[in-house]
């Protein structure tokens, strides 16, 4: 197989471990996209094989609208415009704490860290607020991904239900992975569910998980070199054997 860590292609005859571990081990949050299509076909064959996804008494709590096209750049123009201005930025709450209220380590300075390697590959300084922003707003722009989708819960739902929705969001992008596509979960979208909303016809019974950006990672953006780090097994691990 490709010693490329970030190569995936499936081949017959190799076995299923090797397949799907190259999927998993492959994945990574991409942060530059080609302008590809991808064939909705394909878009369809990935939600399927993700909607196998476990769920508490097969409840199946997955709400998902696939945006492509004209209708992706009105959804982009209109994230974008409510976060680059100031006032209306100020006005958008995300409806759920997505990361902790008090942040401590280990979880701060892996969060640093990430973060500031991504800056240090683009030549973002410290303190430079004016790069961190345009950085940030590539967000709303789905990183050029051909394919945005967002992903919703319904309100009457309870926690078991968003364990299961994250097992979900998982295969969406393993099955991606075995296809040679990449994605970029992202929570960045969840302040201006309001805007989501008006432009994808989301009714308030459904709550917005987050979004995710899907299509080919451009290889020549230097951001997507970066590689993050994972805390060896022994560091989380216990095992009992009496």
């Amino acid at each position: 197989m490709n010693s490329d860590p970030y190569s995936f292609s499936p081949v017959s005859g190799v076995p299923a471990t090797e397949a799907v571990d190259a999927a998993i081990g492959s994945r990574r949050s991409v942060r530059a996209f080609l302008p590809d299509p991808i064939p909705r076909q394909t878009i369809v064959e990935i939600l399927r094989v993700a909607s196998r996804a476990p769920s508490g008494t097969n409840i199946q709590p997955w709400n998902v609208h696939v945006v492509t096209g004209g209708a992706l750049d009105r959804l982009s123009q209109a994230v974008l415009a409510a976060y680059n201005d100031p006032q209306e930025r100020e006005r958008h709450r995300e409806e759920y704490p997505y990361y902790p209220l008090q942040w401590v380590d280990p979880y701060l300075a892996r969060r640093r860290k990430v973060g500031w390697d991504l800056y240090g590959l683009l030549g973002i300084d410290r303190g430079d607020e004016a790069k961190m922003q345009a950085q940030e707003g590539r967000n709303f722009q789905f990183f050029d991904a051909p394919v945005g989708m967002v992903f919703s819960i319904d309100r009457a739902l309870s926690q078991g239900s968003w364990l299961d929705y994250g097992m979900f969001l998982q295969n969406v992008m393993i099955a991606a992975r075995g296809r040679g596509l990449d994605t970029c979960p992202q929570a960045s979208f969840n302040p201006f569910h309001r805007v989501l909303r008006a432009q994808l016809g989301i009714g308030d019974e459904y709550m917005i998980v987050c979004a995710m950006a899907l299509g080919k990672a451009d290889p020549s953006r230097i951001e997507n070199s970066l590689v993050t780090e994972r805390e060896p097994i022994e560091n989380f691990v216990r095992f009992i054997d009496s």
